[in-house]
Parts: structure tokens; C-alpha cells; sequence
């Protein structure tokens, strides 16, 4: 095989240049730098343009999509200290598992515009396509703007990417900032400038403060890689490193500090938490114990280190089988195939090579992330795999472009042509895993694919139309399963607390590729409940009248404060059913949407009212809205889930008794006592057995307490206690 040599026909990038003084920036922005094409700033802005479209289209179907957040994101268009701290409730009883930075966007958004789908997961929609402009930027300065082009679309077209950037889930920012940082980090490889490696380390630190040590993956190979290959002394490079920590402990510490500092009694209890600190929460439920899988206060736990855990098989093969692959893996071979490639053409370039460092940053943050994400025994999602989208995309459009300058060489092009071949035949294999979904698809992907992996090699020699036909061939052959995946993405709602991309059937693990959590529906804001969300739900009840027999049994005890067992299902270890898509749970009819009675909480302690929030009837938003400026809370119901549905409702602060998982320690018996006794809670909810772990605890022990005490009422089909109305 031909030995490939450094290119020379990336010249470094140009260093920063003054502006002629007549210079405006509108100029700029419609015309580009001087050393592009004519045609990249048209087409850059051109492509810019359809993501926005592609990803705002049908955007309300998704209602208040996470109701866990929407609730947060409410509270804190309600409250600055809600907003401050990413309260559940605007009276600031406790805080989601997560750092607030995220939700600050989303929560600005609805202080503008008001409470709707769209003033919610707008925000993230503008971040997906933030990210696919930097990704541009951070490509095009390298490797030219058709390079940048095919990093953008590849970014866009990976269904997990199309999911996440559409929802309110804390992981469309981290994406965002983590792909700065990688920008950040490769243009202080140019120069040795120190002003770029401090903002690099100030996008980690925000990044921790959307989800918290996730952001700390690509520290390890960035710094290495700095380290090693800055122009500039070994010295200066240490201290700039030095610096860029500072500026990542400072950009994420801050409101740490503030947190761990304020006085517990007048702040809300930090969800997640067991002793009501935000560290402890860092490096325990979402710390060390996501990967260890023992998280106290979790969804039943952990995996425990087994290799099939509840939260699906870890191994090396993990980003690759049929709970992960069809969200991220379309492109992962070829970006695999490519980041060797890439480092091979440039092997023997000198230390400060930026087209080297540039490989090595996509390549090694790709790497760190996907190995952790393959291993991790705690909890894990199919959507968190959205990290991986930018850096597989930029691998592409680097490793495409390089091998194509080069490919008047047979390795060059042989390895071209064997890395569309290996795309085009596993994605025939993603596609044979949801064989009712375009049948005729994969047969094309396949058959395209290979003619276009076959003709490049002649094709590189022949002429440039024939090569250019080649590429084509190929190009489309390489995108047209995860275009396919990701229109089906666009075209339905998601909603609840697990959800996937695809059509229905795509992951085997998690539900939520159409509707809710396992396609079901789930809150709707008033006025926006869309027939794409109804066709989808009815959609759904089809699939679950098919399946329904073989769910129950992985069903039993789900709801009841243990994981069920079993291979497959929306939630972990569990049948998709389980989630809640209107099929029978332990017994309670599942109506309404997210598999709950449609008039409010019934059922509500199962798996649909800890993945999703309730749906709630007329009668009953009547009921809690009734005098409700009288008392701190309007309502109080076990777990964050049970409680959002209802806050989002009537727009009164709802107490998440027990956090997420209806296992926090927060309130305490005594607490929630005296707060009824100070009357500033109306009505406790009933929701059967409340969250996971709902069944113990502070939580059953508060349930039972309002049970022995106080009146019942009933509203809609509802249960409720009237906690201004002892029993007689």
C-alpha cells in the first residue's frame, strides 16, 4: 500500500488580520473571509437557514416535552430565586437533579413570550444550530468550507441531534459548549494565543454547570494535546493550562460556591441529593455513581458494574447494538475509519501541525466520551449520546476532505472508497432492525453504496466529473439512513423523561421515539395539543394492542418501588409499555395520555408518573386553582413528575414531595407537618404509590399521615386530601 505523506495543500490558517478600517460587519457576514470561494458564505448561511427550519417544524407537537424541566423552566419565569437555584416550584420547595444552566435560557424565553412549547424548546433549537455554526467555523479554518459544509450536515442529520436539539433536556447546551470548547482549544493551537485556552476552560466551566462532571470527559485528551503540540514553550504551555483550569473553576464554581454557602433553612433542598448538598449530588447520583451504577436515591439503583444491567448491555460494543446504534452510530464506523486516516496523512508533519491537532481533538474527545458512555454501569439514556454528534460530524468532514485532496493516490482513495462501503453496509444493518420502516431503504443504501465505493477508485483517476458522480453516489448512499431516521425525528412529537429518535421500534431499550416516553402522549400546553401528536399516539396504541401481552409480565412491581426485569422496554429493563402508552399498569387503566387516567393522577405513582407528567382534567385544574393565592402551594404530590403535571396546569406551585424519584428526603414528616399546620399547603395529591422508592421512606410515610387524617375529595375521577379539613 502506498505510504501517504503530509498534505501541503491545507496551508495553516491565516493569522488574525486587522480589518481595513471601511470594513462593516454585515460585510462581513454576507461575503466570508477573502480566502474563501464566493460560493461558502451563501452556502454556509443557505445551510445555517434549513437547520433552523427543519428543526423548529412541528416543534409544539413535543407539548411541554420534559415536564420535569417545563415545570423548572415555569418556576423560574415565576421567581428569580427559582430561576437562580432551578427550582421545581416558584415557592422554592426543591430543585431538579441538575446545576440551572440550562434552564436559564428556556426560563428567559418564557418571561418574554409567555408559558408555551415553543418559548421553551426554541432555545434549544438555536443552540442545535449554534452548534452547527461553530462546527463550521471550527472545520472551514482548517480544511476549507466544503469541509465545513459536510460537518454541518452530517451534525444535523444524525437523528439523536435532531431529537436532543428539539427538546428541553440539559444536553442540547452541553453539546453546545463542549463543542466550543474544542474550537476554543484548536485556535490556541495556532498561535499559542492564552486568551483562547482561558475560554475554552470558561465554556467547561458552564458546561459543568449544565451537567455537571459530563462536561469533564474531554479535558483529558484536549490538555494532553495541548501540552504536547502548542507553539510555544513547555513552560508557557503548562501555565496557560494552569489559567485555562483557573478560568473553568471560576466560569463553573461560582454559583457552586453560592449554593454550598447559603444557609439550607432559606433556600430549596437540592434535588438528587440525600443530605441536601449540590456537591454530594456532583459526585454521587451524578457523579461517581453513573459509573460505578451504585446512586443512591436512583431509579432502583444501579447496574452494579454487570455488564447487562437494568440500563441496558455495557461493552465495547455498546454505541453499536440495537438499544444505542440507530441514534449515533450511522457515521461512527466511517468517523473511526476517517480519524486514522487522518492522523496517517499527517503523521509526518511537524509537532505544531494543526491538521494533526485537529484529528486528535475530534478524535480523542470522540474516543473519551463513547469509551465512558460504553462502560457506564449506572444510569443511562439513549439521547445522551447526542455528545458524540459533533465530533463523529467534524471527523467526516475532515477525514472526507483530506482523503479526497489525495486521492489521485490508490491508498487514498481505496480508503475512501472502503469507508463509504462500510457505512452503506451498516447502516443496511441499522435498517434491517426496524424492517417495516421503508423497506425498500436499506436495499438502496446498500446497492448505492456499494457502486459509489467501487467507482471511486477509477473515478479518482478519470476526470473530476466522474469522480465528483462518484463522491455523490456515495455521499447520499452515507446519509440517506440517518436523513431517513432523522425526518421521521422531525415529523413526531417527544415527550416524558426517556425518549428516542426514529421511528417506533428504532432502540429496544427506550421509548419515546413517537409521542411519550415509548410514544405515548403526555402534557400538551392548552391549544397545542396537534394532530401530529394525535396521529402519533394513535399510531402508538396500535403497536401497544400487538405487544401488550408481552409486557404485563415485565410490568409487575415496576410501579411499586422496584425496577422491573426483564431484556427490553422503555424503561430500563422493562417493556416499552412500561413507560406509559394507554396500556394497562398493574392494574390501572392508562387512558389518557402517558398511560393515565385522562382526568388526572390515577396510576400516577407508576412508571408514567415518574417518566411523564399527568394529565389533568378541567374539574380538577378547578380544584387547585381555587383560592390558591392563599397558600404557598396550591397541591403537594409525590415526585417531581406527578407534581409538574399539575403545576404546568394551573400555574400554581406544586410540592415535589421526595424529588424526582419520590426518594429525596425532602420534606421530612415533621417539615411537611408543620407546613400544613402553618396552612400554606391546600390539597395533597394521590398518586397511588408515588415515584420509585415512593413506597418508602419520608414519602410513604407523608402519604400515609394524609390518608389517616384528612378528608378525601374527588375531582374528575381524582383523588385528593384537603389538608384544611381534618377527619371528623
Amino acid at each position: 500500500m502506498t505510504t501517504l505523506h503530509p498534505t501541503d495543500r491545507f496551508p495553516a490558517p491565516p493569522t488574525t488580520a486587522v480589518p481595513a478600517a471601511d470594513e462593516r460587519f454585515l460585510r462581513r457576514v454576507r461575503k466570508g473571509r477573502p480566502e474563501d470561494p464566493r460560493w461558502a458564505r451563501p452556502a454556509f448561511l443557505a445551510l445555517l437557514l434549513a437547520i433552523a427550519l427543519a428543526y423548529l417544524w412541528n416543534l409544539s407537537a413535543s407539548g411541554y416535552a420534559n415536564s420535569f424541566y417545563s415545570a423548572a423552566v415555569q418556576a423560574g419565569s415565576q421567581s428569580w430565586k427559582a430561576f437562580f437555584f432551578g427550582s421545581l416550584d416558584a415557592a422554592n420547595a426543591i430543585t431538579v437533579d441538575k446545576p440551572p444552566a440550562t434552564l436559564w435560557p428556556m426560563a428567559l424565553s418564557v418571561r418574554i413570550f409567555g408559558l408555551s412549547s415553543w418559548a421553551i424548546l426554541a432555545p434549544q433549537v438555536m443552540m442545535g444550530v449554534a452548534t452547527a455554526g461553530v462546527l463550521y467555523a471550527a472545520v472551514r479554518r482548517r480544511f476549507g468550507a466544503a469541509a465545513g459544509l459536510i460537518t454541518m450536515a452530517v451534525f444535523a442529520l444524525t437523528p439523536v441531534a435532531a431529537l436532543m436539539f428539539r427538546f428541553n433536556n440539559p444536553d442540547a447546551l452541553l453539546a453546545l459548549l463542549m463543542t466550543v470548547t474544542v474550537y476554543c482549544v484548536l485556535r490556541a493551537l495556532e498561535n499559542g494565543r492564552t486568551k483562547w485556552l482561558v475560554w475554552a476552560g470558561g465554556a467547561v466551566g458552564l458546561a459543568f454547570l449544565s451537567k455537571t462532571l459530563q462536561a469533564f470527559l474531554i479535558l483529558p485528551p484536549l490538555a494532553v494535546l495541548y501540552a504536547v503540540c502548542a507553539p510555544t514553550t513547555v513552560r508557557k504551555r503548562f501555565g496557560q493550562l494552569g489559567l485555562s483550569a483557573l478560568a473553568m473553576v471560576v466560569a463553573g464554581g461560582w454559583w457552586v460556591a453560592i449554593v454550598e454557602l447559603w444557609p439550607a433553612s432559606s433556600r430549596p433542598y437540592i434535588g438528587g441529593s440525600q443530605n441536601n448538598s449540590f456537591l454530594e449530588l456532583t459526585f454521587g447520583y451524578n457523579g461517581l455513581g453513573r459509573i460505578s451504577g451504585d446512586e443512591t436515591g436512583s431509579v432502583g439503583g444501579g447496574g452494579g458494574g454487570q455488564s447487562g444491567g437494568q440500563w441496558g448491555e455495557t461493552g465495547i460494543d455498546r454505541m453499536f447494538n440495537s438499544e444505542i446504534g440507530s441514534q449515533i452510530s450511522w457515521l461512527l464506523p466511517a468517523a473511526l475509519i476517517l480519524l486514522v486516516a487522518g492522523i496517517w496523512v499527517t503523521w509526518k508533519a511537524k509537532r505544531t501541525d494543526t491538521a494533526r491537532a485537529a484529528f486528535l481533538a475530534w478524535g480523542g474527545s470522540l474516543l473519551m466520551t463513547a469509551v465512558v458512555f460504553s462502560f457506564m454501569a449506572g444510569i443511562f439514556h439513549q439521547y445522551y449520546t447526542v455528545a458524540l454528534a459533533p465530533y463523529i460530524a467534524a471527523l467526516v468532514g475532515m477525514g472526507v476532505t483530506v482523503l479526497w485532496e489525495e486521492r489521485a493516490k490508490w491508498a487514498a482513495s481505496g480508503v475512501l472508497g472502503a469507508t463509504v462501503a462500510v457505512t452503506a453496509v451498516w447502516s443496511y444493518v441499522l435498517l434491517g432492525r426496524t424492517p417495516d420502516y421503508l423497506p425498500w431503504l436499506r436495499w438502496a443504501v446498500l446497492i448505492g453504496g456499494l457502486v459509489g465505493a467501487a467507482a471511486l477508485l477509477p473515478a479518482a483517476r478519470a476526470g473530476r466529473r466522474l469522480a465528483f458522480a462518484a463522491v455523490g453516489i456515495g455521499f447520499v448512499a452515507s446519509l440517506a439512513g440517518p436523513t431517513a431516521y432523522t425526518l421521521s425525528t422531525l415529523n413526531t412529537g417527544h415527550q416524558g423523561s426517556i425518549v428516542t429518535a426514529g421511528p417506533s421500534g428504532a432502540s429496544t431499550m427506550g421509548g419515546g421515539g413517537r409521542g411519550g416516553p415509548g410514544g405515548g402522549g403526555g402534557m400538551q400546553p392548552p391549544g397545542q395539543n396537534s394532530q401530529n401528536s394525535q396521529n402519533s399516539q394513535n399510531s402508538q396504541n396500535s403497536q401497544n394492542s400487538q405487544n401488550g401481552q408481552n409486557s404485563r409480565a415485565s410490568q409487575q412491581g415496576g410501579a411499586m418501588g422496584r425496577p422491573p426485569t426483564g431484556g427490553q422496554g422503555g424503561f430500563p429493563g422493562g417493556s416499552r409499555q412500561a413507560q406509559g402508552q394507554g396500556t394497562q399498569q398493574n392494574g390501572m387503566p392508562g387512558g389518557g395520555p402517558g398511560g393515565m387516567a385522562e382526568s388526572g393522577m390515577r396510576g400516577g405513582g407508576g412508571m408514567g408518573g415518574l417518566l411523564n407528567g399527568s394529565s389533568v382534567s378541567s374539574q380538577a385544574k378547578k380544584l387547585l386553582e381555587k383560592n390558591a393565592e392563599a397558600y404557598t402551594w396550591a397541591a403537594a404530590a409525590i415526585g417531581s413528575q406527578n407534581a409538574a403535571g399539575y403545576q404546568l396546569a394551573t400555574g400554581e406551585p406544586v410540592m415535589a414531595i421526595g424529588g424526582f424519584n419520590g426518594s429525596d428526603p425532602s420534606p421530612t414528616l415533621a417539615q411537611f407537618k408543620q407546613y400544613v399546620e402553618d396552612g400554606r399547603i391546600h390539597y395533597f395529591i394521590s398518586s397511588g404509590a408515588g415515584g420509585m422508592g415512593g413506597d418508602s421512606g419520608t414519602s410513604s410515610k407523608i402519604s400515609s399521615w394524609v390518608e389517616d387524617t384528612f378528608e378525601k375529595v374527588t375531582a374528575g375521577g381524582s383523588t385528593f386530601y384537603d389538608l384544611t379539613r381534618p377527619k371528623s
